[in-house]
């Protein structure tokens, strides 16, 4: 029964996804969210209502209101070209991992990393036949325009908690602009279950279970539903990028944008990829990964000169450029069992059979492509050092 609610209530979101956001919540979607949950009388919702429902949604996909400054494309000419020295510093103020230090010089950086400088390069074309060619056009031309700034990160091993602290740290610096738009290749240095950031960690682990087994439960600043993490099965990615790269298109388009190298670079392994839904990624034999999103507004800035690559820094720009922080996680192998016994779900799908149904859901990268995993992480790196040589 919750359920059936549950998806009446998607269905009423899923209505207006793609439409910008407007000051405060509309009251059709409140309406239409209360509608949904009175056709469900026999299922009660604790704790929140239609206007919350409605609020959370906004605020979790939402657009910013204002506009932001347009950026231009390329550098000046005699510009350096923002590759870090052997130090870690680059010549242009940025550390190697794409931050700016509060003075414009910069600290050694302990990140592999890599300075993307291509305009005109992008990674391969997915076997991808659902795009419009005009909407994959686009899409080339907002990559081109990013990829001239991007900071290709692969990071060190971090804990589950300073995983949450990180992804959204260097998506606010983004959106203020003191850090370059950055792709990072996040590596766990301990197993986790990440709950979404509107769902509630009881309902959704069993916690005495993740003691026992010494798995940490952290909360991510983005919505969704709960993820099962062990490091060596597990393969994340974050994209902080400025607003102007998600800019008028829906929800659904930016999630296809934003995972646009990614597709291509898993059919550079042979793979039948294409996107599922919203915001999954999959293949014939299964659902390999999913993403979520969250939009930052710029912080107030506190001089007229921005010192953002491509901004012309004028009078009266007061605020960044914000952000839109896009993380994807892909299964490279699956333990379901234990997923089982830590995700608080229901007696049927603790099931032998239930178990095996979700192995089959989630065809997991080893399975589709007989690699390692450090060699999968490899060539998704390669795939987008490729596109700028």
């Amino acid at each position: 029964m919750a359920d059936a609610l549950i998806a009446d209530i998607e269905k009423s979101l899923e209505s207006v996804a793609g439409e910008p956001v407007a000051s405060g919540v509309p009251g059709t979607l409140v309406a239409s969210i209360a509608r949904a949950i009175a056709r469900h009388p026999e299922t009660c919702l604790v704790g929140c209502d239609a206007a919350a429902i409605a609020t959370a949604f906004r605020r979790a996909i939402g657009r910013v209101d204002e506009r932001v400054g347009e950026r231009v494309d390329g550098r000046a000419a005699g510009q350096s070209d923002g590759l870090p020295s052997d130090d870690g510093r680059t010549s242009d103020g940025w550390t190697s991992d794409g931050r700016r230090t509060p003075d414009g010089q910069t600290s050694n950086g302990r990140r592999t990393s890599q300075h993307v400088r291509s305009q005109s390069a992008v990674p391969q074309k997915p076997v991808d036949p659902g795009h419009e060619d005009t909407e994959d056009a686009e899409f080339a031309r907002r990559w081109a325009r990013l990829l001239p700034e991007l900071t290709l990160v692969h990071d060190i091993p971090r804990s589950p908690g300073e995983q949450m602290r990180i992804d959204e740290q260097w998506a606010r610096e983004v959106a203020d602009g003191t850090r370059r738009p950055t792709l990072r290749i996040w590596e766990w240095s301990g197993p986790c279950v990440v709950v979404g950031r509107f769902q509630s960690i009881p309902d959704e682990v069993h916690e005495d279970v993740a003691r026992a087994e010494g798995i940490a439960v952290v909360r991510r600043s983005t919505g969704g539903g709960a993820m099962f993490i062990e490091p060596g099965n597990t393969i994340t990615y974050s994209l902080y990028a400025p607003l102007w790269f998600v800019d008028g298109i829906d929800v659904a388009a930016s999630y296809r944008l934003c995972d646009r190298w990614l597709v291509r670079a898993l059919a550079g392994l042979g793979l039948d990829v294409r996107f599922a839904g919203l915001n999954d990624i999959a293949s014939s034999h299964g659902k390999i990964g999913g993403a979520a999103q969250r939009r930052f507004p710029g912080a107030p800035r506190s001089s007229s000169r921005s010192g953002v690559p491509g901004q012309s820094g004028v009078p009266g720009q007061s605020r960044g450029p914000g952000a839109v922080l896009h993380h994807v996680t892909m299964a490279y192998d699956i333990d379901a069992r234990k997923m089982a016994r830590v995700l608080n779900t229901s007696a049927e799908k603790m099931s032998d059979k239930a178990v095996r149904s979700a192995v089959k859901r989630v065809d997991p990268l080893k399975s589709q492509t007989g690699m390692t995993r450090g060699e999968i992480v490899d060539h998704l790196l390669d795939s987008l050092r490729g596109a700028v040589q």
